[in-house]
Order: C-alpha cells, then sequence, then structure tokens
C-alpha cells in the first residue's frame, strides 16, 4: 500500500511540473481599418446587434424566418455536426483520465497426464479477479494539446451552426422581397396590357373608319403580344422564386403567404474592431486556427517519449473458494517509457505538416476578415447609391406617366401619329420594371449588410459552447 502512494505522489509531482508543448495561441494582428470605406460616420452601435425581428418588422417575413429556423434542413445539418464536435471532445477529454478496466473468470478443466506435474490433480479450477489501471502521463502536454484543438472544433462548429443561422435569415428575406418585387412588375406588365388592349381595340376602330393605316394596327398586337410575354415570364421567375423559399422552409413548393412587403430597418454599421466579435464565419475561421496551433505542440509532444504508469490489483487462485482471501491477493505497479525510434523521421514530418496547416489557417483567416470588410463596404455603397436610383427611379416614371398621358390625349386629337404613343408606352413600360428592381436593390442593400455585419443568430437559440 505503501509502495502505491508512493507511485501516485510522483505521478502527480510530475503532471504539475509538466507544460504544454507548442506556442500558446495568440489572436493575430490585423490591420483593420477605424472605419468602413463609404462609411459616413463611425459609431458604436451597429446593425448587426439588432435582433432579426427588430430588422424585419413584416410579420409575414417574420412567420417564414420563425419557420425557417425550425425546420430548414441546412440548419439541422449544421446542429448535427455540433453534436459530432461536442462527442469528439469529450472523447478527447477522456484519453487525459487513467483507463481503468476489470476482468475477471473462473475454469474448470482437465489436463493431459503427461503434461501435469507431480501430484498435480488431473482435474482442477482456476479462478482470476483483475483490477487493472493504465495511465499515459501527459508530460509534454500531447494529450492536452489534442483536447485544446478538440474544443476549438467544438467551438467552430458551432460559429458555423451560426453562420449558417445568419445565411439562412438573409436568403428567407432576400426571396421575399424579391417575390414583392416580381409581383409589383407582373402588376406593371397587367396595368400595360390592359392599357394596350384598349389601345388595340380604338386603332382597330380607327382602321376602320379610314384614320389609321394597318401598320398602326398591326404595331399596336405587337404591343400588346409583348406585354402579354412579359406577363408569362415574370410569373415563371415568380413561381421559381416562391419555390426556392419553400426549399427553405424544408416544404414541397406550393403557394406561401406575403405580407404588405415593409421596407426592413436600417442602422448604422457600426465599427469594424467588432465585426471579428460578432461575425459567426471570422469566429469560425478563427477556432480553425486555434485547433491548428494546439495540433502543432500536440505534434512536438510526439517527438519525445511517451511516460505511463500502470497498475493491478486482483487475485489468483487455483481453489475457486480461495480466490478472495489474502492469500490469493496479488498487485503490481510499474511506469513504462516508450521512445520511437524509426518512427522518428515520421513524427518530424507530422510536425511540418501541423505547421503548414498553421499557416494555411493563418491565411484563411486572414482572407475571411477582408472578405468580410469588403463585403461590409459594398453594403454600404449598395443602400447609397440604391436609394439614390430609387429616388430617381420614381422621378422618371413620373415623368413618363404624364408623357405618356399627353401622348394618348394628342393622338386622339389627332395632332399625333400612334407611334408617339407606342414610344411613351414602351418607355413607361419600361420605367416601371427598372423602379421595381429598383426598389428590390434598397431593400436587398440593407439585406446584405445586415449579413456581413453578422446579424442574424438568435443568442438565445443558436448557443454556441461556452
Amino acid at each position: 500500500m505503501r509502495a502505491r502512494r508512493r507511485c501516485i505522489v510522483s505521478a502527480s509531482a510530475l503532471l504539475l511540473g509538466a507544460c504544454a508543448l507548442g506556442p500558446d495561441y495568440t489572436r493575430p494582428e490585423l490591420p483593420v481599418p477605424q472605419q468602413y470605406r463609404s462609411q459616413t460616420d463611425a459609431v458604436a452601435t451597429s446593425l448587426g446587434d439588432d435582433d432579426w425581428r427588430s430588422v424585419y418588422t413584416e410579420p409575414a417575413l417574420q412567420s417564414l424566418v420563425e419557420s425557417a429556423l425550425l425546420a430548414n434542413l441546412d440548419l439541422r445539418i449544421a446542429a448535427a455536426r455540433v453534436e459530432q464536435a461536442r462527442a469528439q471532445l469529450g472523447s478527447a477529454g477522456l484519453r487525459q483520465l487513467p483507463g481503468l478496466a476489470a476482468e475477471g473468470g473462473v475454469e474448470r478443466g482437465q489436463s493431459s497426464e503427461y503434461a501435469r506435474a507431480a501430484g498435480q490433480p488431473r482435474i482442477g479450477e482456476s479462478g482470476t479477479l483483475r483490477l487493472s489501471l493504465a495511465w499515459e502521463l501527459d508530460f509534454w502536454g500531447r494529450l492536452r494539446r489534442l483536447s485544446e484543438a478538440a474544443r476549438a472544433d467544438w467551438l467552430a462548429s458551432a460559429q458555423a451552426e451560426r453562420a449558417v443561422r445568419v445565411s439562412l435569415v438573409a436568403n428567407v428575406a432576400t426571396a421575399y422581397y424579391s417575390l414583392c418585387a416580381l409581383d409589383e412588375r407582373v402588376n406593371a406588365a397587367r396595368s400595360s396590357t390592359q392599357t394596350r388592349e384598349a389601345f388595340l381595340k380604338l386603332t382597330r376602330a380607327q382602321f376602320q373608319r379610314g384614320v389609321v393605316s394597318g401598320l398602326d394596327v398591326a404595331s399596336a398586337e405587337a404591343q400588346l403580344a409583348a406585354a402579354q410575354v412579359s406577363i408569362e415570364d415574370l410569373s415563371r421567375q415568380y413561381e421559381q422564386t416562391e419555390n426556392a423559399l419553400a426549399v427553405l422552409l424544408a416544404q414541397n413548393p406550393q403557394p406561401l403567404p406575403r405580407g404588405t412587403c415593409a421596407a426592413p430597418q436600417s442602422a448604422p454599421a457600426g465599427l469594424p474592431s467588432t465585426l471579428i466579435e460578432r461575425r459567426p464565419d471570422l469566429l469560425q475561421a478563427e477556432q480553425a486556427l486555434v485547433a491548428a496551433n494546439a495540433r502543432v505542440g500536440a505534434a512536438k509532444a510526439a517527438l519525445f517519449p511517451t511516460l505511463s504508469l500502470t497498475g493491478a490489483f486482483g487475485a489468483l487462485s487455483t481453489d475457486v473458494s480461495e480466490l478472495l482471501t489474502g492469500s490469493a491477493e496479488t498487485w503490481s505497479v510499474g511506469v513504462g517509457l516508450l521512445q520511437p525510434l524509426l518512427d522518428a523521421d515520421r513524427s518530424a514530418y507530422q510536425l511540418d505538416l501541423a505547421q503548414a496547416r498553421k499557416r494555411e489557417a493563418l491565411l484563411l483567416y486572414e482572407k475571411t476578415v477582408r472578405t468580410a470588410l469588403r463585403e461590409v463596404a459594398d453594403a454600404l455603397v449598395a443602400q447609397r447609391r440604391n436609394a439614390d436610383v430609387l429616388s430617381a427611379q420614381q422621378a422618371q416614371v413620373d415623368a413618363l406617366q404624364r408623357a405618356e398621358d399627353i401622348a394618348q390625349a394628342r393622338y386622339r386629337a389627332g395632332y399625333s401619329s400612334y407611334f408617339d404613343v407606342i414610344n411613351a408606352d414602351r418607355d413607361l413600360f419600361a420605367a416601371k420594371q427598372a423602379r421595381a428592381q429598383a426598389w428590390l436593390g434598397a431593400q436587398l442593400a440593407i439585406v446584405d449588410l445586415y449579413r456581413a455585419l453578422g446579424g442574424g443568430w438568435d443568442a438565445t437559440v443558436a448557443d454556441g459552447p461556452p
């Protein structure tokens, strides 16, 4: 018993004095700007900090987003990967603990007459009870580094799930506002069709009276057909977009409810320095770098001898009835040292591999940061420019509407040719289509900004590892 206590104390001293090889992780210093490009004024508050329900206030859109967050298959796949990483972390942590095993058995048999010792009965029995312990003393920190890497993988998977959630909220909003714009474009095409049908009827009547030629009738028929084709094409786009939205909701293609298409709420972008702490794909890339850094330490530790502690306690007896007596008691304690000789080069190459993967992870992290900054800058300039485009497009529609009214009045009075009416109607139709596209661009600019800032994941639902 005293010998066992001395071994335990010695092992504890080794563990307390041990250190983990390899560099401890520190976040890379990247040249992050003080404010985003195209940002008018840098303030601490950010749109990315707002809950998605306060950004998308339309009840119909909120209902769609909630349905997607509950049922979307990509999000459920990401959640399953988090559980996989959680299990791997648990397995890695247990490797730092002693392995304990118990065995026991009873055997009765007959030995050969020619093999048994003198005086030994030919038929005999034996019993064994054994409790064994094996513990790799993590003197160089290999197991601790592997556990650190597994934890980083777990955190990375949790951030990946949040990134899927951010993209899902943005994709649902994008599809919703695309449906709104397509609906407006279809309505504009139908309105133009009604106008052109009325003009075709008027032109045919004037042709019968000899006021206009057959060319005017053919032109009116062509303009009507063009509007009808536009309705069919836009209706196709509408249904396909609705089908894509249904897939995001994990539903079969079907009609989906829509509300008043209220615009999303906007807010300042905030500071670039906070983006690194908020955006899930940046945090995911950083955790991948943490894991790669830890695996460098594990590879370094693999170059050194492995120290293990073994122990066993049990009983062995040729008489089962004496198995639990003190005379049958057995025990052993040992310390093992393993230093691979022929595999030394392989371990060195494994270290080179780990270091190369760390450099790759560092470059990917830097690329992800720069891409995120670019996406925010793109969304900011799109938000400002698209608002100006929408304002100008509305002014164009108002002007062309007045021009068409004047052209129709002059045509009825006989002061203008039908080609003036055709040109005015065609220009107005194109301007209305462009206005719908400009409106969509203005809404999607806010959606893209919210996504680029990492907004959209709910901490109460997508809470990651502590």
